[in-house]
């Protein structure tokens, strides 16, 4: 799980300060940041996360003390390496793991096309690359009659150096439980292909919905990490372990690592699918997702974020969570962990506001389903401002014009400086709250018969499609537009000139909807669901044009600031 690699360093090393044990707040990563893979390379620690229909796929934190994290982005950023156009909402990139040996970072991730009723339709593939900038390889097809893949590389000091993949297998046949249990098989890393028996290793303990495998060695154990209880509220962190790496393994009987189910009280909810990681003085952590819900087993607008917890092992060589001196051992996940004894490595914060300077977009925006491309998204046409070409609605998953980051507190303000000239009410462009293609708040400039240039407020709530305001008539040249979140509500306003007042756009609006537990429909009881909610709310920029004319819109710079305390869990 660790290598001792030189690797091109991301910033500057701290120098003469001695080691220091910060404290770690969690979530150390806020908003939809969930399925952790955490690595240690050298004295470079990484975070990878799902992305699901976000693009570039796979993000990346890097830190040097596990208490500062920096984004870097995305990994996946060709067509070549995945292409989510068309994918379905909370589709796309599931569950990355990534891993390092032989001089090379390793990638696997599923590509998920389908994911409603019985079936899961999806491939899993890998990728390798000397950095995390690349190159990396063509994808090569990893088994996909599962999801959640990994690849363990037993290259340490014990072990013999072969590669092993792993996955969940999907089985969709009626009367059977769809989680059908762990699989194991060589991988070979020359070839790139998988090679030799397959190994049912683990079929999960009573808490069932087992997933999301990771595998470990340490003094002569083979120790599996999956999983279980499903994705929501009874989710949780199990271990098994084994002498042998083909099994049998036997489950902790202490129960899970981690779980939060049963007290409502903690802030930090869902807690499950982690990975380990250790530093160079033998300190263990657990990453894992989290969600952090308005209301008790309330709305989680910001989707699964990722917390770490500090790890100690028994005499009897099982992991537990590490506690606070004279607290009951217990598993449930903590708010504020002691870090490791590494020197601080501080990261500056990314900037609010963005200016659109630069020659590429910043690590904190993603794109929906669709690469930037010339085709639709410009820093150069205009410089110092964002131009965005109309693509298709908010309700299509082919071919969004969109530009997005995550919502990362629930009390926060976003803005932006719009121009666009639109001369149809089928040629759009402004600033969105968006959960999903189902749901999603949008504040923009259109045009209309009777009024010209106007602002509107559409609401899509579960494909419905509804305006709660009359449309607002506003004069020729830039529109400044801005979103006010606070708890369960969020408010659009719009001004034309800096000092003049903010104007309301329509009511503030019920924001609980933009969630996870809005968004997820279907039969608990079977694991066999119509819509999923996976991700997390985004706020972003975007243009359609339905003419297909492909109007232009430019955001001159856009500002995201938190605001304090909001009325969460019910305050």
């Amino acid at each position: 799980m660790t290598a001792a690699a030189k690797t091109t360093p991301d910033q500057e090393r701290p120098t003469g300060r001695p080691p220091t044990a910060g404290t770690i707040l969690n979530p150390v990563l806020t908003g939809f940041h969930p399925d952790p893979s955490v690595l240690r390379v050298g004295d470079d620690y990484y975070i990878a996360t799902s992305t699901f229909e976000w693009l570039p796929g796979v993000t990346v934190h890097h830190s040097r003390d596990l208490v500062h994290w920096r984004p870097l982005g995305g990994l996946l950023r060709e067509a070549r390496l995945v292409d989510l156009n068309g994918r379905p909402d909370s589709g796309g990139v599931w569950a990355p793991c990534l891993s390092y040996t032989d001089g090379l970072f390793h990638l696997v991730y599923s590509d998920v096309t389908n994911l409603s009723g019985a079936f899961k339709d999806l491939r899993n593939l890998v990728v390798t690359a000397p950095t995390l900038d690349g190159p990396w390889s063509d994808p090569a097809p990893f088994p996909s009659h599962g999801f959640d893949p990994s690849l363990f590389h037993d290259d340490g000091p014990d072990g013999d150096g072969r590669s092993w993949a792993l996955w969940m297998e999907w089985d969709h046949r009626p009367g059977r439980h769809p989680f059908a249990g762990i699989l194991l098989q060589e991988w070979d890393r020359g070839a790139r292909r998988v090679t030799g028996p397959t190994h049912r290793v683990f079929t999960g303990t009573a808490l069932a919905h087992t997933e999301g495998p990771h595998l470990y060695r340490r003094d002569g154990w083979y120790y599996l990490m999956t999983a279980e209880g499903g994705t929501s509220w009874s989710h949780a962190v199990t271990v098994a372990r084994s002498a042998s790496l083909t099994g049998p393994y036997e489950a902790d009987p202490a129960g899970p690592l981690l779980t939060s189910a049963g007290d409502e009280g903690l802030e930090l909810q869902k807690a499950g699918h982690g990975s380990l990681v250790a530093t160079p003085g033998d300190e263990w952590y657990l990453a894992h997702l989290v969600a952090r819900p308005l209301t008790p087993r309330g709305s989680c607008v910001m989707g699964r974020e990722t917390a770490l917890q500090r790890i100690r092992w028994t005499a009897d060589g099982w992991p537990r969570l590490d506690g606070p001196p004279g607290r009951k051992d217990g598993p449930a996940p903590r708010s504020a962990v002691p870090g490791p004894a590494l020197a601080p490595a501080p990261v500056p914060p990314p900037p609010a506001r963005d200016d659109f300077d630069g020659p590429a977009l910043g690590p904190v925006w993603s794109t929906l389903r669709r690469h930037p491309g010339p085709d639709w998204l410009s820093l150069t046409e205009r410089p110092g401002h964002l131009r965005l070409r109309g693509g298709q609605s908010l309700g299509s998953t082919h071919g969004p014009s969109m530009v997005a980051r995550r919502q990362q507190s629930t009390a926060f303000h976003f803005a932006t400086l719009l121009e666009a000239d639109p001369r149809s009410p089928r040629q759009m462009a402004g600033l969105v709250h968006y959960y999903n293609s189902q749901l999603w708040h949008y504040a923009h400039l259109t045009w209309d018969e009777d009024l010209g240039r106007v602002l509107r407020l559409g609401v899509c709530e579960h494909g419905r499609y509804a305006e709660p305001a009359d449309p607002v008539a506003v004069p020729d040249g830039p529109v400044r537009l801005g979103l006010r979140g606070d708890g369960d509500r969020g408010a659009f306003a719009w001004r034309s000139e800096d000092g003049e007042p903010w104007q309301p756009l329509g009511p503030a609006l019920d924001v609980s909807r933009l969630s996870d537990e809005s968004a997820t429909r279907g039969d608990p009881a079977t694991g066999h669901f119509t819509a999923w909610g996976f991700t997390g709310a985004f706020v972003g920029l975007c243009a359609q044009d339905l003419t297909g004319a492909g109007t232009k819109a430019d955001f001159a710079w856009a500002e995201y600031r938190e605001t304090g305390a909001s009325r969460r869990r019910g305050a």
